[in-house]
């Protein structure tokens, strides 16, 4: 019997002829836009995660509203004598600022999450690491939902301005959305690795939420304005806020937005490629 073995050329050929393994950049590219293509499995995730936290509950989220709604009536009262504002007009900014408060900080505080909460998901099932990342942004804007039930009950008992600035939820919200995709891949990935950073981050958040325009308005910072011009936190808040309040998005608060947006989304881009493949081990 002859055994026929390949040349040495031949072998060398078939390993010439291979194609190369894709780049890391497209391998994250391919899970982004595969992950979003699964929005069934995400909404139905985050969808569940709403239902287990408010197992048991007659209200469900609807309790987040209604403790947001006392708060504001409570908090109302109070400050607008104190910032000498018309009641009228400030009830709506604080409504629409605790609100919109609520969604960034959730996204935040859940996206150092992200990877954590799924780890035994993560290690069972070879699913795109971007849907946890979209289920979590999904989850929070769900609430986001359930809260603004509070604007058409502003806008009649208080007699809001109704016009065309009100169109500009839609990319608001949108661009929100694309905050929160990155910040959950960023801040998930660096919790993944140091676990560390969920509390660092939640404490830099309590500051973050006196130093921003959340519950005084813009004319008490007088000579420190810039504070909130350069604010990435409230041109988030704002840009959300103000056509629900029916006023102006303040100058810098679109560019602001667009430009911490773009970097944001680079920077975690390379992170995401540089790092995907090691998400399961640290966690």
């Amino acid at each position: 019997m002859e055994l026929a073995f390949a040349a040495p050329d031949e072998g060398r050929d078939l390993v010439q002829d291979m194609p190369p393994p894709p780049r890391r950049a497209v391998l994250a590219w391919r899970d982004l836009a595969r992950g979003l293509s699964w929005s069934w499995m995400w909404w139905a995730l985050a969808w569940q995660d709403i239902k287990l936290r408010y197992r048991g509950s007659v209200l469900g989220p609807f309790w987040l509203t209604l403790s947001t709604l006392l708060m504001v009536l409570a908090m109302g009262v109070i400050y607008a004598r104190l910032f000498h504002a018309d009641i009228h007009v400030y009830v709506p900014y604080l409504a629409m600022g605790l609100i919109i408060w609520q969604l960034i900080s959730g996204l935040i505080t859940d996206g150092c999450q992200t990877f954590l909460a799924s780890e035994g998901v993560i290690q069972q099932v070879p699913i795109p690491f971007s849907i946890h990342v979209y289920r979590v942004v999904c989850r929070n804007f769900i609430v986001l939902g359930h809260n603004l039930v509070l604007v058409p009950i502003g806008i009649v008992a208080l007699d809001l301005p109704v016009d065309w600035h009100l169109l500009e939820v839609v990319p608001a919200c949108v661009v929100l959305a694309l905050n929160g995709v990155w910040i959950g891949i960023f801040f998930g990935i660096l919790s993944a690795r140091f676990r560390d950073i969920p509390p660092i981050v939640a404490s830099v958040l309590q500051i973050a939420f006196f130093i921003t325009p959340i519950f005084y308005p813009l004319s008490a910072l007088g000579n420190y304005r810039l504070l909130a011009d350069i604010n990435p936190l409230f041109a988030a808040v704002d840009v959300l806020r103000a056509p629900l309040t029916g006023v102006a998005v303040a100058k810098y608060s679109w560019p602001l937005l667009l430009i911490s947006t773009a970097f944001g989304c680079g920077v975690t881009f390379a992170v995401f490629a540089r790092f995907r493949g090691r998400i399961a081990y640290w966690i």
